[in-house]
């Protein structure tokens, strides 16, 4: 039976509902143990965390708000705590930058309240929570900046949230040369179109949008919630090792 020590622990920002979920059922399935992140709903974190330990691993709820970058030491103090009491050690292993919401206007239209929203939730909070949570990173982990295939192909409506995305993008590439010398990967995952509530659930709920993104997909559907939780877990596993600094899109195959 496995030690504490021996255990991998993932830490999923927004890991509560939605892709985060999905994720994090995944490497449980894999023996990961998981710290679940929610901004207000704790009912759905602990209801996701009760999913997790039915898959046989630990799980620990911890609140997190990423569009204030002020909380992040605080939270870097509670995850240390917690680490170790449930697991008597003072680091985890994977980092899942994933939170983050939807906003759909057109470029003429968007807001720089919306564009500073989205600049705090997607391009700052990946940076300077990362940066707070490095001494708690054990050396040799990995890091996950979730970003998205609309930083690779444009579809109108989503200027400000595709450039924050590229961003992130480009931040892995510079985090991933500067952590080397702990041993710590770094790569981008970025989905395409998926079936969930993202911009109020429009690929899941648009028949037209759906069948739209379909044809222009070469496996001739759009993505579900367990393609990117695999794919996570996948990357995350051992066989993920030598993979760094990379922009991993998880589409299939959509406007090749």
């Amino acid at each position: 039976m496995s030690t504490n020590a021996d255990r991998k622990i993932a830490l999923i920002t927004g890991s509560s509902r939605g892709l985060g979920r999905n994720m994090a059922l995944h490497l449980a399935r894999q023996g990961v143990d998981v710290v679940i992140t929610y901004r207000s709903h704790r009912d759905e974190a602990e209801a996701a965390a009760a999913e997790v330990i039915a898959e046989g691993a630990r799980a620990l709820v911890l609140q997190l708000d990423v569009a204030d970058s002020a909380g992040f030491a605080g939270f870097a103090d509670a995850l240390k705590s917690a680490l170790g009491q449930q697991w008597q050690r003072d680091a985890f292993d994977y980092l899942v930058n994933n939170a983050g919401i939807g906003i759909h206007a057109a470029f003429a239209d968007t807001t720089e309240a919306q564009f500073d929203e989205l600049f705090r939730i997607h391009l700052k909070a990946p940076f300077f929570l990362t940066q707070a949570l490095l001494p708690l990173i054990a050396d040799g982990g990995r890091i996950l900046n979730v970003s998205s295939g609309l930083a690779r192909f444009s579809m109108p409506g989503f200027a400000a949230y595709a450039a924050m995305k590229g961003g992130v993008e480009v931040l892995t590439r510079y985090m991933a040369r500067e952590l080397g010398e702990r041993r710590i990967t770094v790569n981008t995952l970025a989905p395409g179109a998926i079936e969930t509530d993202f911009a109020g659930g429009m690929v899941r709920d648009t028949p037209q949008m759906n069948s739209a993104i379909a044809d222009q997909t070469a496996l001739g559907r759009v993505g579900l919630p367990d393609d990117i939780g695999a794919a996570v877990a996948a990357l995350l596993s051992d066989g993920g090792r030598w993979i760094n600094g990379q922009r991993i899109e998880v589409a299939g195959g959509i406007y090749l």
